[in-house]
């Protein structure tokens, strides 16, 4: 049990008075945070914190161990930094990105970060699975928000559009659809998660509430890519990563959606994660650091 990571979590929702923006500081989901502060009461055996579906109060025991706890991930950044002797970032780095991100976005970045931090030996792990940093030698991973879990500290890099699209094929004999209630009325291209199975929602912001359409899944696959071709190829309607659908829309293959809706499809939110605050040396750093000024 990473009994830092449960205190870091429990101390930040104090800090914050809410799960929930304890969640967006952490760069987690609502329910990781509360399944992280549920392990740490289990783990003591005492409730910290009374909650309902309103409010949330520190109970006594809460409070005391509270005042006991607030100050270690302070000290801990201190003796990381007493720690950190390396004048230059230097040696080997293995990085781990979800299989697209790392094709389309990492990949094409990787000459360049070489080439500002000659020293930094780099290895690029491409994969869908939830990857395991200790057991696998991983030293910072880029994740999207699906695959966050209370084990990892993470943080926010970048926020990158999602978008609707098909051929003009398809929309030709399919029409096109003007709202995303229209969506369960067409051909869905989807994608399943491969970790865990689930479909991937499309969620679009309306009037400020995130809202998942109904979908009509006529191709379902785990590989982004394969979307793309089938969406190419006038199968049906593609969510993409603007990463991949751009390039796509540039050149007449794909036309993009829901441009004057009144609905928002959320973004894909992008993560560094490394396993503890003291994973952060400066080659990840770097690393983290050249992302965030390139994307």
């Amino acid at each position: 049990m990473n009994m830092l990571g449960l205190i870091s979590n429990f101390i930040r929702v104090v800090e914050n008075g809410s799960i929930a923006a304890a969640a967006r500081v952490k760069g987690m989901s609502p329910a990781a945070v509360s399944q992280s502060l549920s392990r740490l009461e289990a783990h003591l055996g005492v409730r910290l914190i009374s909650r309902t579906t309103r409010s949330m109060t520190l109970t006594e025991s809460g409070k005391r161990y509270f005042e006991k706890v607030r100050h270690i991930p302070h000290d801990i950044d201190l003796a990381s930094q007493a720690a950190a002797i390396e004048t230059k970032p230097q040696g080997p780095l293995c990085i781990a990105t979800t299989a697209a991100f790392g094709r389309y976005v990492i990949a094409p970045l990787m000459p360049a970060f070489k080439a500002s931090f000659p020293d930094i030996d780099i290895e690029l792990i491409s994969t869908d699975r939830n990857v395991d940093h200790r057991l696998e030698g991983v030293d910072v991973s880029i994740r999207i928000e699906a695959q966050l879990n209370d084990q990892l500290i993470a943080k926010k890099i970048a926020s990158l559009p999602f978008i609707f699209c098909a051929a003009p094929t398809y929309l030709a004999h399919a029409g096109i659809p003007e709202t995303p209630e229209e969506l369960s009325q067409h051909a869905c291209l989807v994608f399943r998660y491969p970790t865990d199975g689930r479909f991937l929602p499309w969620t679009f912001l309306v009037n400020g509430k995130p809202v998942n359409a109904k979908l009509n899944p006529q191709f379902i696959s785990d590989d982004i890519d394969i979307i793309a071709k089938i969406a190419e190829n006038g199968g049906g309607i593609a969510r993409l990563a603007s990463f991949i659908a751009q390039p796509l829309i540039d050149n007449g293959r794909l036309t993009p959606l829901f441009c004057d809706s009144d609905a928002e499809s959320l973004p894909m939110n992008i993560y560094a994660c490394v396993n503890e605050r003291s994973a952060l040396n400066s080659k990840v750093r770097a690393f983290i650091g050249f992302l965030e000024a390139k994307i």
